[in-house]
């Protein structure tokens, strides 16, 4: 895939820093960096959301499955938004979007903004000039654009007197796609959903509907393992 042919050609023999969610889409990206990078330095900052603790215990458990030398230990950063979220789903599990919502109703309010700051400054602290996001194609929200991420590189940039880029490379691709990527890697160590039951996907909210969905097109078993399996809707992901 070409994609991973860009990746490995701009990260070749560089430090990068892997802004991570533990989801399907941060877990490929990150593998797929070893390919190249000299060292991959995995980012994962805690905002007190619901899902928090679920996707840093199989984030870890991925990062050790893959048992790569290139990938560095987690850095845990914080970043609370509880203080300005306030009543927001994401902290308080009420009306949480299910598998039936569209896209745009799991908008968190300035969490790229947000999260590319502190991991920004994590990076001018290292001397890592490379930080990657696993962004997919179709995002629609305001703050996981292209022109976005340029016009942030070039003012963290300016303020921390330090030389940033910020890489999407999976910007041109689907869900789906990313699964074919990384077919062969543990993705059901990957964790993608904001409802979860202890540490189990809810199988039913807004994002385990995507990955299900995505995981069917893709033609490749899910061995996630869900606590319910609501039928789907035709809504693609």
């Amino acid at each position: 895939m070409k994609v991973v042919e860009d990746i490995l050609q701009g990260a070749s023999g560089k430090r990068v820093c892997v802004l991570m969610s533990g989801g399907l889409d941060s877990c490929v990206l990150a593998s797929a960096l070893t390919g190249g990078a000299q060292s991959v330095h995995p980012v994962y900052i805690r905002s007190h959301l619901l899902w928090e603790a679920a996707e840093l215990h199989w984030v870890q458990h991925f990062f050790a499955s893959l048992a790569s030398p290139q990938i560095q230990t987690l850095n845990i950063l914080d970043m609370p938004v509880n203080d300005v979220y306030r009543r927001h789903w994401s902290l308080t599990g009420e009306e949480i979007p299910d598998h039936h919502s569209t896209d745009d109703e799991v908008y968190l309010p300035g969490r790229n903004l947000l999260l590319l700051s502190k991991a920004a400054l994590f990076c001018a602290l290292n001397q890592i000039s490379l930080l990657a996001m696993g962004i997919l194609r179709g995002n629609p929200f305001p703050d996981a654009t292209q022109d976005f991420f340029s016009q942030y590189a070039k003012l963290a940039s300016q303020a921390l007197d330090f030389s940033l880029k910020i890489l999407a490379p999976f910007s041109s691709l689907s869900k789906e796609q990313v699964i074919l990527l990384g077919r062969r890697l543990p993705l059901h160590l990957s964790f993608s959903c904001i409802h979860p039951l202890g540490l189990v996907h809810c199988g039913s909210c807004n994002k385990c509907a995507e990955r299900r969905r995505s995981f069917r097109a893709a033609g490749i078993p899910d061995q996630t393992e869900y606590h319910s399996l609501p039928e789907l809707t035709r809504h693609g992901p």
